[in-house]
């Protein structure tokens, strides 16, 4: 075991970009010497450099004292050689995203370090079985992986591949909390935790948009503002870059051999082709100007009328609450087993579209509407169905929006826009779960800490409600009969169980 508390440990970083730089900042900071290498010349000097001004900038500001960044300055040292690497306790690699450089790079290094010498990769998206397959002692490899910018994410996945000695992980975890860190444990999956998780997001608001239910805005409105999120899934995929976003969607597909949850959008490839990549380029989903996304203008809402309304009450949870919304909105609500001639027919559905709804329950689908029982106080989203007519759609934007909450109105859809996402989240938080990627706590904790998410999947799950998350699943796969949307084994047992989706396995 090593043992990472040592005050003499010795940390080499092989590759000093912005993020080896940013691990040597965080492992000097928490009093570790530091030997950093670089391939080209005169990189690791240039990245010793650099983390001192970052450093001292760090101690103007308070955040350090002047003492505390000149220690951890003098921590950092430039290892000319890899052979200068020889009395490392550990090695972390955070070179070029390719595993014949990462093995080729682990074979070099096990013939210059000790047998005691622990070998990390800081890989996000190869297999860290893989790299460590190349070398003569794989048990001492384990997977390592930050996320940027370093010193700002304190999230940092532990990952054990399938020889990796328990040691390994142990003194990484350890390694990881000295270093100001939070570590969490995973299996080596494709993905591992964050990136497997983060597939739904972009994903599912992709196949919502090739499917004309909604536009680019309309789509990071919602999930903005009605599902509490930082931000859209084009701000978030203009943000990072297609260049980036579109080969991790592609490779996680492909490396879970076309599991069609993760399935990625012909959209981003063909915009990817087109250079659209988002910021970076000045266009991507929004046009940019001076750095600054051009958001389209959003209808402004209708007046309120008089059009009576009928309520559905097939969702009677739901519809408790929207009739106490509709009766603050001061609408002329009938009370009838069936609506009158002219009413306005809203019906709340879970997982259904629009179409489905009104002809389960008999209405003429060109005075119905469908609204999102699910996010109803910051944005409330409204569905209408191909028939519906204008007059209708307007009369119920102008109803919802009397008391100056935005409504969106979309196209027909199983499951809505909200709904879809949050239950692909769920979904595939808990298939994690039931794959013993990692813990459930450590799963939700790994993407709020990732993701910036208002909740981790499986918390979120518990938040709408196991069995709600099941019916929208359930119905959105009948409609669709698409295995994406199969439920997971381990969502179905602890909704029937009626228990938190973060209960383990005893």
């Amino acid at each position: 075991m090593l043992d990472t508390t040592r005050n003499d440990l010795v940390l080499g970083i092989v590759g000093t970009g912005l993020m080896g730089r940013g691990i040597a900042q965080i492992a000097a900071q928490g009093g570790i010497r530091v030997l950093l290498h670089d391939a080209r010349a005169e990189a690791a000097a240039e990245a010793r450099e650099a983390i001192g001004q970052t450093l001292a900038k760090l101690a103007d500001k308070g955040k350090l004292t002047a003492e505390a960044a000149a220690a951890a300055s003098a921590r950092l040292a430039v290892a000319d050689t890899l052979d200068a690497l020889a009395g490392c306790d550990l090695v972390v690699e955070a070179i070029v995203e390719r595993l014949d450089a990462k093995r080729a790079l682990f074979a070099q290094l096990e013939d210059i370090v000790g047998a005691h010498c622990l070998l990390a990769t800081n890989t996000s998206s190869l297999s860290v079985t893989a790299i460590a397959a190349g070398c003569r002692r794989p048990g001492r490899v384990g997977g390592f992986h930050f996320f940027s910018p370093v010193p700002l994410m304190k999230l940092v996945e532990v990952i054990d591949g399938a020889l990796t000695e328990p040691w390994v992980g142990e003194a990484l975890t350890a390694l990881a909390r000295r270093m100001g860190h939070t570590p969490v444990r995973a299996q080596d999956t494709p993905g591992f935790i964050v990136n497997h998780a983060g597939r739904a997001f972009g994903t599912e608001a992709l196949r919502i948009l090739g499917e004309g239910i909604a536009g680019v805005a309309d789509i990071d409105r919602i999930l903005r503002e009605a599902a509490g999120f930082r931000m859209g899934p084009f701000e978030l995929l203009d943000l990072t870059g297609l260049d980036v976003s579109h080969p991790v969607m592609e490779s996680i597909y492909d490396q879970y051999y076309q599991e069609p949850r993760y399935r990625p959008s012909p959209i981003t490839r063909q915009r990817l082709a087109a250079g659209l990549l988002g910021h970076k380029s000045g266009r991507g989903f929004y046009t940019y100007t001076d750095g600054k996304a051009e958001q389209p203008d959003e209808a402004a809402a209708p007046p309120k009328g008089d059009t009576p309304v009928w309520l559905s009450r097939r969702n009677a949870p739901a519809a408790e609450r929207v009739a106490a919304l509709l009766a603050t909105l001061g609408a002329p609500l009938e009370t009838g087993e069936r609506p009158s001639a002219e009413a306005l027919c809203l019906v709340l559905p879970l997982g259904e579209d629009a179409t489905t709804a009104a002809l389960a329950e008999g209405l003429d689908p060109a005075r119905t509407l469908a609204l999102d029982p699910l996010t109803l106080a910051r944005r409330r989203t409204l569905m209408r169905t191909p028939l519906t007519t204008r007059a209708m759609a307007e009369a119920a934007r102008g109803l919802l929006a009397a008391d100056g909450t935005p409504v969106t109105l979309i196209n027909d859809s199983a499951g809505f826009v909200a709904q879809r996402v949050l239950a692909s989240i769920v979904n595939i938080g808990c298939d994690i779960a039931q794959q013993r990627v990692a813990r459930p706590e450590d799963i939700d904790r790994a993407v709020t800490l990732g993701l910036g998410y208002p909740q981790g999947p499986l918390a979120l799950g518990d938040t709408l409600g196991a069995a709600t998350v099941l019916d929208i699943l359930d119905a959105m796969h009948a409609f669709y009969r698409d295995p994406r949307y199969r439920p997971s084994p381990w969502l179905v047992r602890r909704a029937r169980l009626g228990v938190s989706l973060l209960t383990p396995d005893n």
